[in-house]
């Protein structure tokens, strides 16, 4: 884990998550916490996915089969 000198990386991908290093905590707004071990943690910016705080791809459009 990071201490307070070490800079943590988020990127902003537009129209889909918010990419961070990880591992990570995340606090929800009802006060749960959510956590990850993996190297890169994909944070939902949509509220779409299933997984919430974890992106689970909902973002994307899906394309129909003619």
């Amino acid at each position: 884990m990071p201490t307070d000198r070490e800079h943590r990386r988020v990127v902003v991908e537009p129209g889909g998550p918010v990419l961070v290093d990880g591992p990570v905590e995340i606090v929800l707004p009802d006060g749960t916490t959510a956590r990850s071990d993996r190297f890169v943690v994909a944070v939902c910016a949509c509220r779409r996915s299933k997984r919430y705080p974890f992106c689970d791809t909902s973002h994307r459009k899906r394309v129909r089969d003619s």
